[in-house]
């Protein structure tokens, strides 16, 4: 087997600090950042170092923004990764722990959300499967005010990041990750819905269960529909570390994604 060299030098603060500026992002906006760091190769100081170069590039007025979703915090029935007995549903509902934006760790996020959530000044929103964290003066704006029953729609961050004219950045990962894109689900006729439900903090400090409706989420042809859109020449591409960096514009995201879902997707009605 032939190793793969390493590179020149370690990756720094200030190497990745360049690599974003060279691929765009711009400093005092607003930027969600979906990240895998391990196709980055070896980053000296992890996640924090990330996430301060970051932070240098989007100076003292721009905004990080991260996913903190928990989506083990749902209904058991749903469940098929795996699966878990009818029997179980009822135990699971009466004593999963009750979202707390403070406590509860994301999952399947990544590290480098994880180190955006816990930062000191963090604010997280409060929903409790699709909740996202932010570092900066727009903090406050962003989270606050997540709908339950809007999860990623209107009355979510995303839609709060589309006022702001928000940059989307994919670190590592693909457009199977661009959680944006699901906007443009609420934004069709008559999208399909589904039941959901969660385990929540009481003002008490106790929980409860919950249950509300919602749009059935669908990412199965997000990478389809990213290639297409990259396609356009709306996406700027580049090295971060070893890996790849794919930015844009999260309203021209939005937009192409309504428009290739009316063309690729029946609605309910139809």
């Amino acid at each position: 087997m032939i190793a793969t060299p390493a590179p020149a030098r370690p990756h720094t603060r200030a190497s990745l600090a360049a690599q974003f500026r060279d691929l765009g992002v711009r400093p005092g906006g607003a930027l969600l950042v979906h990240a895998a760091l391990r196709p980055l190769g070896f980053v000296c100081g992890g996640p924090e170092t990330v996430m301060l170069a970051l932070r240098d590039v989007l100076g003292p007025d721009g905004t990080l923004v991260v996913p903190t979703h928990t989506p083990e915090n749902s209904d058991p029935a749903g469940w098929n990764n795996p699966p878990v007995p009818a029997d179980w549903w009822p135990v699971i509902r009466a004593e999963l722990p009750g979202f707390d934006p403070a406590l509860t760790p994301s999952r399947f996020m990544g590290t480098l959300a994880e180190q955006v959530r816990t930062w000191p000044g963090a604010l997280r929103s409060d929903h409790p499967q699709v909740s996202f964290a932010a570092l900066g003066p727009a903090a406050g704006r962003i989270v606050a005010g997540h709908a339950l029953a809007d999860m990623l729609g209107e009355g979510s961050p995303l839609a709060r990041l589309h006022d702001l004219d928000a940059d989307v950045l994919l670190l590592g990962v693909d457009h199977g990750s661009n959680t944006s894109l699901h906007l443009a689900e609420y934004r069709r006729p008559a999208p399909p819905r589904q039941r959901c439900g969660a385990a929540v903090r009481t003002g008490d400090g106790g929980r409860e269960w919950v249950w509300w409706a919602d749009v059935d989420l669908d990412e199965s042809d997000f990478a389809r529909l990213g290639d297409d859109f990259e396609a356009t020449g709306a996406v700027r591409v580049g090295a971060v570390g070893d890996g790849t960096g794919r930015l844009m514009r999260q309203r021209a995201a939005v937009d192409f994604a309504g428009e290739w879902l009316a063309r690729n997707r029946r609605t309910e009605e139809a």
